[in-house]
């Protein structure tokens, strides 16, 4: 294994640059005469929007013009759509009222656009912003989850009756019915998946620019993938073919499924530079991520597991309720229905499953993909449910789960949801954690810890996820004239360290160091269309990809050092970046053979001419199963209710792994953004005004790195995945899946004792106070 290979834990290639501030964002590019942008943003939740009056404001100094939504039905832009509609229950239909990018006729959130203000500095335009006077005529507000069905519920759109976007559905109805009915035990439990704010390090951005010579827009801007965002401004919004939009995504500071979407701004800078003639920035303030970025999860479900006499699970049912905001965001009603329900079988076999989703609009942001995406939110109804029934039923829940595992001898399996696992030894990681745990001596610590007042316990979570495979990828590679080799590919990096997973394939590819190999992503001119990154699938689409490129660069130089040393083909061993005779040291370097192909030598034979090239294509379905185990052991304070986390242990079976020390790095990061679910963030609306109450970071409580224990984690490759040749499955999103219902069962198991069998995240001190006072409880005595 080479130093640079496949499989081996290669720091960064990217941290140099990034590090040293050689990082180049959004922010960091500049225009000549570019203007500066600043959205005007309801301060209701819900109103009829009256006259808006910019005279004022169009009047002072700097501004150079007002944008409302009467500009832009005059100039036929189109509104933001879902692009994943979901086929309803019995054949209804999934109702899109649209996004305006700005608010035409109703308000319907706290934040939503109203008016673009473009000036020459962000001073004049906030000014600016501000003198506008806006006529509202404020309407009830609906901002509970809970209430959006409810009869008396206001009503968000007037072609939504109760506030339903649509209902869905998915597995057997009848069979789990039936189950149910017959089983011996059903445990029930009413779960809220707590909504969050994503956060990322880069707030959202957008610069655009128009050339009215060709008719073209730029727009630069920080998202999760150029070309699926050009092709939702060409015809959609523009009216335009796609060819009319460059689309140029450079570094990016965080997504987390965020900036996978198109916003209101990215459309009103490209418009605002088209009226104007220069270009137009906007930057988005960290106050202004709170109230216009998407939020993530935000579900109320009804879950029940149905089990027989011996404690073996019969059925799954499940109704969850979930919020999408004020608008459909561009994935939205795909999350909680194809990207959860299908994963209500965790590791289990479970004869019948059932989930219905029921997706609502109330007064607030949109909601869509947050980091797992739907897989976070089944984990946590599936893992809660097992320690629940084991709680009703007065067993271990590891014995629950040993009982009722997929064993490796069931592979292939397929779930009653249709999914079809290829490998793994789900019980092994289980067994592998409780002995990294020390389960076997976890009542001593809790009687040590009892004999201080304090409470303990042990909490497990067993996930599993589909990911990785879907859509369409491409690439291009080709060798440079001085022997490096440059890759194109349509995935997008927002951090997670594509470079040099890339780079390692190459390496072993063309046994090339990293220095020279290139590669380039982000820019929607490079290929013909790209997938970006988004559901762990960037390792397994673009590494494919970019292997099928590389492979066939590989055999035409192949040809052509063979004609320039006179040798067979099968004679010849590509080694350090050139082909060798084998036995010999005649040799010819891959930047002598990419300068001959461009006529820079000796006259080669017509097949053999032209820049040494390859594009490739990579399509399909070939899903991956990564799965784990995560164990967190706490301790409570039930004097004041404080969580401490004390361990927090992970196994888990990624496949083949290219770079360990990344997928580390992708599973730890994945695991704090969980663990800060389950026990800090939390994004509140007042119930009556719809204002957003943790609208900074003086109320929404973001995890710190003093929060946590070190995380300890250990990666096990005896399953490499079956569906892709690499063998790899998807580790940017596991850490998420499995840490909130971890966390949360510790927390109950250590509360065990005192009766309480659920409480809902964040789990915050305060609630655990409040939990431990209304179960009687004062103390661990």
């Amino acid at each position: 294994m080479g130093r640079f290979s496949v499989g081996q834990a290669m720091r960064r290639v990217e941290d140099a640059r990034l590090l040293t501030g050689d990082g180049r964002y959004t922010d960091d590019i500049h225009l000549e005469g570019e203007a500066v942008g600043f959205v005007l943003r309801s301060p209701h939740a819900h109103a009829v929007l009256g006259a808006v009056d910019t005279a004022a404001a169009r009047a002072l100094p700097g501004v150079l013009a007002i944008y409302t939504a009467e500009d832009l039905v005059r100039d036929g832009i189109g509104d933001i759509a879902c692009q994943t509609p979901m086929p309803g229950k019995g054949g209804t239909q999934q109702i899109d009222p649209g996004h305006p990018v700005l608010a035409r006729g109703r308000v319907r959130h706290v934040g939503d656009p109203i008016a673009f203000v473009a000036a020459e500095t962000l001073d004049q335009a906030k000014d600016a912003a501000e003198a506008i006077e806006i006529d509202f005529e404020e309407l009830p507000v609906l901002a509970e989850t809970a209430r959006a069905l409810d009869p008396d519920a206001p009503r968000i759109w007037d072609q939504a009756p109760n506030n339903l976007a649509v209902l869905w559905e998915l597995g057997d109805e009848a069979a789990t019915a039936e189950a149910m009915a017959k089983a011996a035990h059903v445990t029930r439990l009413e779960l809220v998946n707590n909504r969050l704010v994503v956060n990322s390090m880069e707030p959202r951005n957008a610069l655009g620019a128009f050339d009215p010579d060709t008719g073209r827009f730029t727009l630069t801007t920080g998202t999760q993938g150029s070309y699926k965002l050009r092709h939702q401004l060409a015809d959609p919004i523009f009216k335009l073919p796609a060819e009319n939009f460059h689309v140029i995504t450079p570094d990016v500071g965080g997504a987390f499924g965020m900036k996978n979407f198109l916003f209101a701004e990215q459309v009103l800078v490209l418009y605002a530079a088209r009226d104007l003639g220069r270009p137009v920035r906007w930057n988005g303030e960290r106050g202004e991520s709170f109230l216009s970025d998407s939020h993530g999860r935000d579900h109320v479900t009804l879950a029940e597991l149905a089990l027989d006499q011996d404690g073996r699970i019969l059925a799954i049912r499940a109704s969850i309720v979930a919020n999408m905001g004020a608008y459909l965001s561009n994935f939205s009603t795909f999350i909680p229905t194809g990207c959860c329900v299908k994963m209500f079988s965790g590791q289990y076999k479970i004869p019948a499953a059932y989930g219905e989703v029921k997706c609502v609009f109330t007064n607030t942001v949109p909601v869509d993909a947050y980091r797992g995406a739907g897989r976070p939110e089944a984990a946590y109804i599936v893992e809660r449910l097992l320690d629940a029934a084991a709680f009703d039923l007065g067993l271990d829940p590891v014995e629950l789960r040993r009982r009722n595992f997929i064993a490796p001898g069931d592979m292939p399996y397929t779930t009653a949801t249709g999914l079809t696992y290829d490998d793994g030894d789900f019980p092994a990681m289980l067994e592998r954690t409780l002995a990294e745990t020390g389960h076997g001596d976890l009542e001593a610590r809790r009687a040590e810890a009892k004999t201080r007042g304090k409470l303990r316990g042990l909490g497990f979570a067993c996930y599993i996820e589909e990911c990785g495979g879907s859509g369409k990828e491409d690439a291009r590679a080709g060798l440079d004239d001085d022997g490096g080799i440059t890759v194109y590919v349509g995935t997008q990096t927002n951090g997670q360290g594509h470079e040099t997973v890339y780079t390692q394939i190459l390496s072993d590819i063309f046994d090339l160091p990293p220095d020279a190999i290139r590669i380039r992503q982000g820019d929607s001119d490079d290929l013909p269309s790209g997938g970006g990154t988004g559901g762990s699938r960037s390792l397994l689409m673009g590494g494919t990809v970019i292997t099928k490129a590389a492979e066939t660069v590989v055999e035409r130089a192949r040809k052509l050092a063979s004609h320039l040393l006179e040798a067979a083909e099968a004679d010849l061993e590509l080694t350090g970046g050139a082909f060798v005779i084998v036995g010999t040291d005649r040799r010819v370097t891959l930047g002598e053979i990419a300068r001959a192909a461009k006529g820079a030598g000796p006259s080669l034979p017509e097949d053999l001419q032209g820049p040494l090239e390859a594009n490739a294509k990579h399509s399909g379905a070939t899903m991956t199963y990564p799965n784990g185990c995560h164990a967190c052991e706490v301790e409570i304070d039930p004097e004041t209710g404080t969580v401490k986390l004390l361990r927090y242990v992970i196994v888990d079976d990624f496949g083949t792994l290219v770079n360990p020390l990344l997928a580390a790095g992708q599973v730890i990061g994945g695991t704090v953004q969980g663990i800060g679910q389950a026990l800090l963030e939390n994004t509140v609306y007042d119930p009556h005004s719809g204002q957003l109450l943790t609208g900074s970071f003086m109320d929404y409580a973001m995890p710190r790195a003093d929060d946590f224990p070190e995380i300890e984690l250990t990666m096990i490759e005896d399953f490499p995945c079956k569906t892709n040749d690499m063998g790899v499955k998807g580790a940017g999103e596991a850490g998420s899946i499995g840490a909130s219902p971890a966390v949360v069962n510790a927390v109950l198991d250590a509360l065990k004792p005192l009766g309480l069998r659920h409480i809902d995240m964040p789990v915050t001190s305060e609630t655990v106070w409040r939990a431990i006072r209304a179960a009687g409880g004062k103390g661990a005595a």
